[in-house]
């Protein structure tokens, strides 16, 4: 055990739950220089475009709303103004690959979750920066790798449904995993009453099942959070299954009704979705569901300039 662990309240239930249903954990994280403002603002001031996300999404209660832009030439410290006045978040994605610091923060991570979790192994693990504004939302939707969740700055609210229908159906993951765009899930009102909910806190770190929906509303608070991903066995396979069972379902028209992760039929489709996964008509839809519509407006911070009237 590390002498001084990340974790701070992990018990022998917690390695029995996790993966299984969600778990509430507490961590020293918030306390890290890592995570100050003025390390955040220069994080950003080096951070490459193609690494990054900035997302306006419309109010709570109003018509959803999802548009994606880039910066511009504000510095690290307007960004985070303008989100701060805004209602956006940018989410800084494989910080580990631009920060180094952060790749030896992974290291520390998943060492202690082996220590804590007997068999388990992971692999591709990255961790990002997310940073929202004040009553922002992220819309109802689920994520093909393992998941979690540490709050840094801020509070919110995390909405966790069960990972089953009518909540998830396999075409959601096969179209996540053919288009790489998460927010176009079916979302009912009447789902949040068979939810768990999180008040989610500095300090703590949220996991959940493997693809189990969910979607967050900040309190009225900027907000920093860190996400983290990972891959292991069992979901390696099942993004075969996805990726091959989109391509048959979109391609050809033939929705394929096997989701096994073993055997002859698993085989046949690593192989076809390998082949095929990356051709040149799957690549431009994902660009064309994916424009960038704007830039952060330098004169007035938290507005925005529409990239097609500038």
């Amino acid at each position: 055990m590390q002498p001084d662990p990340i974790f701070t309240d992990w018990n022998e239930q917690h390695s029995k739950l996790w993966g299984n249903v969600p778990v509430r954990l507490s961590h020293n994280l918030h306390r890290s220089p890592l995570f100050s403002m003025d390390g955040l603002a220069h994080l950003i001031e080096q951070y490459p475009r193609e690494h990054y996300s900035l997302v306006q999404m419309g109010a709570p209660g109003q018509r959803k709303l999802w548009r994606e832009g880039e910066i511009g030439g504000l510095s690290g410290a307007e960004v985070i103004e303008a989100i701060a006045q805004g209602r956006m978040w940018l989410n800084l994605r494989r910080v580990a690959e631009v920060d180094s610091r952060y790749g030896e923060l992974i290291t520390r991570i998943f060492g202690e979750l082996q220590e804590r979790l007997p068999g388990f192994e992971a692999s591709h693990e990255t961790i990002g920066i997310l940073i929202s504004s004040p009553n922002a939302q992220v819309y109802y939707h689920c994520d093909l790798p393992g998941q979690a969740l540490w709050q840094i700055h801020g509070s919110k609210r995390v909405f966790i449904y069960p990972p089953t229908r009518p909540f998830l159906a396999p075409e959601h993951l096969e179209d996540i995993a053919l288009y790489q765009v998460e927010v176009n899930m079916p979302y009912e009102p009447w789902y949040d009453a068979h939810a768990q909910c999180f008040e989610f806190n500095p300090g703590e770190m949220l996991s959940w099942p493997l693809n189990a929906p969910h979607r967050i509303e900040n309190r009225d608070c900027l907000n920093v959070s860190m996400t983290m991903e990972y891959w292991t066995d069992e979901s390696r396979r099942a993004q075969v299954v996805n990726m091959a069972n989109g391509i048959l379902r979109h391609r050809f028209g033939h929705p394929a009704r096997s989701r096994a992760t073993r055997g002859v039929g698993f085989l046949a489709k690593r192989v076809a979705q390998k082949l095929l996964r990356d051709q040149a008509t799957f690549r431009r839809q994902r660009e064309a569901m994916r424009p960038i519509t704007f830039r952060l407006d330098q004169q007035n911070l938290g507005e925005i300039v529409d990239l097609h009237a500038a």
